[in-house]
């Protein structure tokens, strides 16, 4: 899928969007933007940033930009984490949402809302995106647990 519009920002579009990255308790990431060319592909239905040409960034809404699994594999992003077993990964894989019983491991300060890496348990790959939907020291009961946003596979994955 090719952009409709693709233009570099400018240093105050910059500053405005490091901003509301922060907001997303997506832990550091607000630094990435102040290395490299920062431009922003406007797709059909996606915002997307780019840094140095790597989709690093997706719009959530309301201006909020949240990393893509590529932006967190690229720069290494170290937010909070939840591990899930095998048995899980080819469900997250295609876009499920997380389920307390195929979590391994989450970190004990996510908080509800809050922006999370899902990786698995074997290679600790990142394999999606989501939002917590219960607090870390929760995450392995019953029920749903991370709202899937973005995965592998997905169409903010294969942007060319």
């Amino acid at each position: 899928m090719k952009p409709k519009a693709r233009h570099k920002l400018k240093k105050s579009e910059i500053k405005r969007i490091a901003e509301r990255i922060k907001e997303t308790k997506t832990g550091d990431t607000a630094h990435l933007l102040k290395s490299g060319a920062i431009e922003v592909a406007e797709f059909t239905d996606h915002t997307i940033l780019l840094v140095d040409g790597v989709a690093s960034f997706f719009e959530l809404g309301d201006g909020l930009f949240i990393p893509t699994l590529k932006g967190v594999m690229k720069s290494e992003i170290h937010g909070k984490k939840v591990v899930v077993d095998s048995g899980a990964v080819r469900f997250i894989a295609n876009g499920a949402d997380v389920m307390g019983p195929g979590i391994v491991e989450a970190d004990e300060e996510i908080e509800i809302d809050d922006i999370i890496v899902v990786v698995d348990e074997r290679h600790k790959k990142p394999l999606a995106i989501g939002r917590a939907l219960k607090k870390g020291r929760d995450m392995r009961s019953p029920g749903r647990s991370v709202k899937s946003l973005h995965h592998v596979g997905d169409k903010i994955w294969n942007l060319e």
